[in-house]
């Protein structure tokens, strides 16, 4: 496995999420996992908006 995937795989991000919305979900402990998901939800949102801002400014620039 590559480099970069075998890291991807190891710390994903939807087994935290599944684990804190199952534990949410049947009112039983999540731990860590909330703060995990949190954390890859706040990741996902400013890589998303950087992406989206060079990309707006790209086709607007011209």
């Amino acid at each position: 496995m590559a480099p970069g995937l075998r890291l991807f795989a190891e710390y994903q991000p939807f087994t935290p999420m599944t684990e804190t919305l199952r534990g949410l979900l049947s009112g039983s402990a999540i731990g860590s996992s909330g703060w995990v998901s949190l954390a890859w939800c706040a990741g996902i949102g400013v890589v998303g908006y950087a992406w989206s801002r060079k990309l707006f400014n790209r086709t607007t620039h011209r």
